[in-house]
């Protein structure tokens, strides 16, 4: 196995994920009520938002939603759960993400990605396959990329 990158000061690393794709890990523990990372990008508008479509867009408000298709924008890197161990919120027109409970190195991090995008076709085509909404798919999952069914380690 190659030497592991660290990312956001030594905070994260990226890794194969059962979710798919690419998942961003935490190196070190965070805390409950903790801010993980900042979702970051391009502050653009609605309107703009919606000529441009992609997977990496977030809503701040009704007027404004940052474009976090940018690779700088490590939290792009965070798989939908419906069981996460993240949220979301804006913060002074900033969007944080929050440890919902304590996380230790090691665990993929989550969070809910809501109603509207898992029920977007162009988004989510197949439906979620979440280790909630699909355990047996996941754990197959885990088992294929030689993980253990409980526990993802990078």
């Amino acid at each position: 196995m190659g030497q592991r990158k660290f990312y956001g000061g030594g905070k994260f690393t990226l890794a194969r994920s059962p979710y798919g794709g690419l998942g961003l890990y935490a190196a070190v523990p965070f805390s409950r009520g903790e801010m993980v990372i900042e979702y970051t990008g391009e502050r653009i508008t609605n309107e703009e938002a919606d000529r441009r479509g992609g997977k990496y867009l977030f809503e701040i408000d009704n007027r404004w939603t940052i474009d976090g298709k940018d690779r700088g924008n490590l939290a792009r890197y965070i798989n939908h759960s419906c069981r996460p161990n993240c949220e979301a919120d804006v913060v002074d027109d900033r969007i944080c993400i929050f440890a919902l409970r304590d996380i230790e190195p090691g665990e993929e991090l989550t969070y809910d990605y809501g109603e509207e995008y898992l029920n977007d076709p162009d988004t989510m085509p197949r439906g979620c396959h979440c280790d909630a909404c699909d355990p047996e798919g996941f754990a197959r999952t885990l088992r294929r990329l030689g993980r253990g069914e409980n526990r993802v380690i990078v």
